[in-house]
């Protein structure tokens, strides 16, 4: 009996103490949590505080275009298809059957030279196979060397229907794969309306684009540094590799070096397009493309616009 006794207090004595450790883990856990002082009264640093709402910060919008005179191109301009694109903001400041699908001729170049930065490296060596003499040409060689960027200025700078072709040719699967990637890439870049069967901008039923279409194009394609400082070129000599044959390219655009701000960026010309022009023009920080599509004098239309655009228009912030 006096085992039970001892045993049945030594279980109590072992109990007591366990609800006493749980009371004193309890009570320090909650301790441990129990959130201090400084937890209410810790402000942040001003220079931090600054430093987080400043990588926070919304960006600002553009500037928006506003035509306080309230006056539009009219007969003035010849050109069938029109788009005059405010670059910062997005916003078309005049269209005139934007959404026609016309004959781009060699404003397709424009995406011919996209396509190509896509697929090689500026220093990339290319072969000349086979000499398109159709048109416009920079005079290339069976056989010639030549880097992509000199290709490039053939293109852009010259309007180079033997340079733009050298570029397609040399794409992974040929013409016809690049053909399908200029389609791809339209797609991206939302030209809805456009398409395209060659890489040089001959004509064809199904080789079409709009107004609206090619200033969305010409707004991609000044985004890229090495796009915007050859079409900004008066002129040129480039070389094959070996420093054999030259070429001495002008600029097919009359605009550029004559009317202020103008920076490029393509001209196009067959009998079913008529003139076509694509303009890139700056002033006082304002970045404008003129899209001009069948006109019977695209560099006096487009003189019409830019002079129109900076007369009648004013840039407001908007807060």
């Amino acid at each position: 009996m006096k085992k039970k006794q001892q045993r049945f207090q030594k279980i109590l004595k072992i109990i007591s103490i366990s609800i006493k450790s749980v009371i004193l883990l309890v009570i320090g856990i909650a301790f441990f949590y129990y959130p201090g002082q400084n937890v209410y009264t810790w402000e942040m640093p001003v220079d931090l505080l600054k430093e987080t709402q400043s990588s926070i910060a919304l960006p600002k919008p553009a500037p928006y275009p506003k035509n306080v005179r309230q006056v539009y191109p009219g007969s003035d301009i010849s050109a069938e298809g029109v788009a005059v694109y405010d670059v910062a903001s997005g916003v078309f400041l005049y269209k005139k059957n934007e959404n026609e699908k016309l004959a781009p001729a060699s404003t397709t170049k424009i995406l011919t030279a996209l396509v190509a930065i896509d697929s090689f490296d500026p220093d990339a060596v290319l072969t000349v196979n086979t000499v398109v003499n159709n048109g416009q040409a920079m005079g290339l060689v069976k056989g010639e060397r030549m880097t992509l960027e000199n290709l490039l200025y053939g293109t852009l700078v010259y309007s180079g229907n033997d340079a733009a072709y050298t570029l397609a040719e040399n794409y992974p699967g040929g013409v016809d794969a690049f053909v399908v990637a200029m389609n791809a890439k339209a797609q991206v870049l939302h030209l809805v309306d456009s398409h395209f069967t060659n890489p040089v901008g001959f004509d064809d039923p199904e080789h079409k684009m709009t107004a609206i279409d090619l200033a969305r194009l010409a707004s991609s394609a000044i985004s890229n540094k090495l796009i915007a400082k050859i079409v900004a070129v008066p002129q040129i000599t480039v070389s094959d590799v070996t420093f054999t044959y030259f070429h001495s390219l002008k600029n097919v655009n009359q605009l550029l070096g004559k009317i202020p701000g103008v920076s490029g960026i393509k001209t196009g010309w067959t009998e079913e397009a008529g003139e076509n022009l694509v303009t890139l023009v700056e002033r006082d920080g304002h970045k404008e493309i003129i899209v001009i599509l069948r006109s019977k004098d695209r560099f006096e239309d487009t003189k019409n616009l830019i002079n129109w655009i900076y007369s009648s228009y004013q840039w407001e912030t908007i807060q």
